[in-house]
């Protein structure tokens, strides 16, 4: 089964320095139908103007991963963390007991982002964050995986639930297949370009919530960039 959810049909806000579109109920957006897709509980479309961001603010219980698209946020958090995540790269921050954090776009360009929540499997443990580059080239033609509760993603960054978040990067008429299997839930956004799944077309941000299926496959129609995470 695939749902779209055309990037018009979104939710969301528009609050001058940060543009957001939200995929599920956030905020003053509350859509019954679409409170999560199994423990995906958020995945914001944020398009954050210059030097502007957002202030100081608490988390917990909550797997926080952001995906940046275009420019780059700065984080800073109650733990002493600070860094800067670049395009094509990923931060996470695993809430845990509680933590507070800023994100800032500090560049003279927009800064867009993908914000992920996902509800945790392990909870009670002290809050973390970590970020890494992942080269653009490495997710040429294939999935990569980002972030990962599953121990043999050692290449990934750690996260304390049961999902796992990858990427691709396809040219026009090339394809490439996640295993996912029946008992899970995907759910797929092209940051760029567009996509075809058996005979559904998914525009750049819109939003393909899969179930039942063994396997994702995924036919660029022009170039794309495609980030999907694997839920419980």
């Amino acid at each position: 089964m695939i749902e779209l959810r055309p990037f018009a049909s979104l939710g969301g806000e528009n609050h001058g320095w940060l543009n957001a579109k939200h995929h599920f109920s956030f905020a003053n957006y509350h859509d019954p139908a679409r409170m999560h897709w199994g423990n995906l509980r958020v995945w914001n479309d944020d398009v954050i103007a210059p030097h502007t961001g957002f202030p100081p603010h608490p988390h917990r219980d909550m797997e926080i991963v952001t995906y940046v698209r275009e420019g780059a946020i700065t984080h800073q958090d109650s733990l002493g963390n600070k860094g800067r995540t670049e395009a094509g790269d990923v931060q996470v921050m695993s809430a845990g007991t509680g933590i507070r954090h800023s994100e800032y776009n500090m560049e003279d360009v927009e800064t867009r982002i993908f914000q992920i929540w996902i509800i945790p499997t392990r909870t009670g443990e002290q809050p973390s964050w970590g970020t890494r580059p992942f080269p653009t080239g490495d997710r040429a033609g294939r999935f990569v995986t980002l972030a990962s509760g599953y121990q043999e993603d050692t290449d990934a960054l750690p996260i304390r639930t049961d999902a796992r978040i990858v990427a691709a990067k396809l040219k026009a008429g090339e394809t490439a297949t996640y295993p996912l299997g029946r008992d899970r839930k995907a759910y797929l956004v092209p940051a760029t370009g567009a996509v075809r799944i058996d005979d559904v077309t998914v525009n750049a941000r819109d939003g393909a919530a899969i179930s039942d299926v063994e396997a994702v496959t995924v036919t660029a129609i022009e170039d794309a960039e495609i980030v999907l995470v694997d839920a419980a």
